[in-house]
């Protein structure tokens, strides 16, 4: 697929977005971090779009999948374990894990179905953790008026904050909650934010949903 053609090639310029954009990336990591921690400790659970482990090795997260051979590359040499495969059909059995990340949304192919396997793999009471940019937001604006000039985000599909809202919903998740960060233009963003509460505001949304 030419999206992953793109990650394939493109490693450096990956990483290289993180240290460009250090205080956002941080920022992302802190709103990610505020739900991360309300998981119990010691349990299990899986990055779904691993890339170079970026989020999963500072959140603790030791396994995943990664459709790019080049990025798993990269994550494993750090310590991450990588299943080849993609969102739409994890390669793992039914009710493995406590908690599923993803914070690649834009990236997916079908967005219901990947849910859909998330909570099929989920342990009941599972929860799910989406971080994403926010459609309506400035910076999701920003990268969608520039999508024809972007390595990346050429291929991205961005949404909105109701539109994930009801598709966790119809896949089943519940007891949703929302906090957001990256206040402002993405350029401007000079020193690490702290995450708020609710949605509207920010252009990084996370939703944490519950497995029934």
């Amino acid at each position: 697929m030419k999206h992953i053609a793109v990650f394939d090639e493109n490693v450096a310029s990956y990483e290289a977005w993180y240290l460009k954009y250090e205080k956002a990336y941080l920022s992302e990591l802190e709103a990610l971090k505020e739900h991360m921690a309300k998981l119990p400790e010691n349990i299990r659970g899986i990055e779904v779009g691993v890339g170079t482990g970026q989020f999963a090795l500072p959140l603790g997260i030791k396994e995943g999948i990664e459709p790019s051979s080049s990025m798993a590359a990269k994550a494993i040499k750090k310590g991450i374990e990588i299943m080849p495969g993609v969102a739409e059909k994890l390669p793992y059995g039914d009710l493995q894990f406590d908690f599923v990340l993803f914070v690649t949304v834009c990236h997916l192919k079908n967005l219901k179905h990947a849910f859909t396997e998330a909570y099929r793999v989920l342990k009941p009471k599972g929860s799910l953790i989406v971080g994403f940019l926010d459609k309506d937001r400035s910076i999701a604006q920003q990268y969608e008026n520039k999508r024809h000039r972007s390595t990346f985000f050429r291929y991205a599909n961005y949404y909105t904050v109701d539109h994930l809202t009801k598709t966790l919903k119809t896949t089943g998740f519940r007891n949703l909650e929302y906090n957001q960060t990256l206040f402002g233009e993405l350029e401007s963003i000079q020193e690490v934010q702290q995450p708020k509460k609710g949605h509207g505001e920010g252009s990084f949304v996370v939703i944490k949903a519950d497995k029934k």
